[in-house]
């Protein structure tokens, strides 16, 4: 997030006094600090040195029983910027933060709310089981498909191992890896309903290390229809990834964009639902909706199935209903609203074309920082568990 200048004003001057401080570092960077640190010796972020110069460790160890959740927080008059690393596009930034110098002296969000400090993860010694997660809403066009694709990515960079769930008969997971579901053989359609079929004949490996994909085409749209007479028909998709947990930290499910049987499969295996939400108004009308079938699997199949967050994406702050959205989200669901707020950007679209995440695509880009924020994030909810 960047500041943006007084009407009329040009060049470096015109974003602010913090983001005059980024672009001087960037030009000239002092030998003597570390990569993530800011001039003025007081911009810290999680691998950043200590404020006095010296290198700083400070990677959560979540697997110590006595892990502090409080660990890593920042020490009294330094501010967290989950961006200070990168040099993000500022017509980007300015989607995220109108007002950026407030944000970074009062360590505000996007949502409105402080900003916690999310710590880098460290390394894990063993893989699994898997904490199973649906991306999940009804509407179509929320970003769904991106926020699986990326939050898998940041995971993957993190050391976690993940599989990634193309569960939309589109096939717009497997499309955005670059996989083609037209010349596919075998997809997430052949686990389920072709019984002995071992999930390592239906995996793909994807150009991100340690992540994987089971991938999907038009052919699963034929699952709704021959479900319906299957005994324990909502949990099929369980049972099938099933074999998999003890290898992987997460499975992330795309849903498709309805609530059928499909859908309530997913909901029926997964731990966690995020729901991606754009910030606009009819995409918030069927929230309502979906927390609804979310309480029903919960009584009726799953009980162990919470929502995790509601994640706001396409949001830019330059538009007054974008922010009254994100208000009224927060309003409603409070600490169920990720801090990480994910902005619009050409950038998502292109990674699309691209067959890739955006962390390798744009891997300097605020888009890319705001999915590795939303990993941290995610990781952390995970943990104080």
């Amino acid at each position: 997030m960047r500041g943006q200048g007084t009407p009329g004003s040009s060049g470096p001057e015109a974003v602010g006094s913090i983001a005059v401080r980024t672009f001087a570092a960037h030009q000239t960077p002092p030998t003597s600090m570390t990569a993530h640190q800011s001039m003025d010796g007081r911009h810290v972020n999680a691998t950043a040195g200590d404020g006095n110069g010296q290198p700083a460790e400070r990677f959560a160890d979540y697997s110590d029983p006595n892990y502090d959740p409080h660990y890593g927080e920042l020490p009294e008059g330094h501010f967290y910027d989950p961006d200070a690393e990168y040099e993000p596009d500022p017509e980007y930034a300015a989607t995220l933060a109108p007002d950026a110098a407030r944000q970074r002296r009062e360590r505000i969000g996007p949502t409105g709310r402080p900003l916690p400090y999310f710590p880098i993860p460290g390394p894990v010694s063993e893989h699994g089981p898997a904490k199973i997660i649906a991306m999940c809403n009804q509407k179509g066009g929320v970003g769904k498909t991106t926020s699986t694709i990326n939050l898998g990515a940041a995971l993957a960079e993190y050391g976690r191992r993940v599989l990634l769930v193309d569960f939309d008969p589109q096939g717009a997971l497997s499309v955005g890896l670059g996989v083609n579901p037209m010349e596919l053989d075998l997809t997430v359609y052949n686990l389920l309903m072709e019984r002995g079929l071992a999930p390592d004949e239906v995996l793909l490996k994807t150009a991100v290390a340690g992540m994987d994909l089971l991938p999907s085409n038009i052919d699963l749209s034929a699952a709704e229809v021959q479900l319906v007479s299957e005994v324990a028909r909502e949990s099929t998709l369980q049972r099938a990834l099933g074999p998999m947990l003890n290898d992987y930290d997460f499975i992330v499910i795309d849903c498709q964009p309805s609530l059928g049987l499909l859908t309530v499969n997913a909901l029926t295996a997964a731990h966690k639902v995020i729901v991606p939400l754009e910030c606009e108004f009819f995409a918030l009308r069927g929230v309502a909706l979906l927390t609804e079938t979310i309480e029903k699997v919960q009584e009726r199949l799953n009980p162990e199935l919470e929502l995790d967050g509601i994640l706001a994406t396409m949001y830019d702050s330059r538009t007054v209903h974008s922010r009254e959205v994100l208000a009224r989200v927060v309003e409603a669901f409070d600490d169920n609203v990720y801090h990480t707020v994910i902005g619009r950007t050409v950038r998502f679209p292109e990674t699309t074309v691209a067959g890739e995440p955006i962390t390798t695509y744009a891997s300097n880009s605020v888009g890319a920082a705001a999915y590795r924020q939303l990993a941290r994030e995610v990781l952390a909810r995970c943990h104080a568990e």
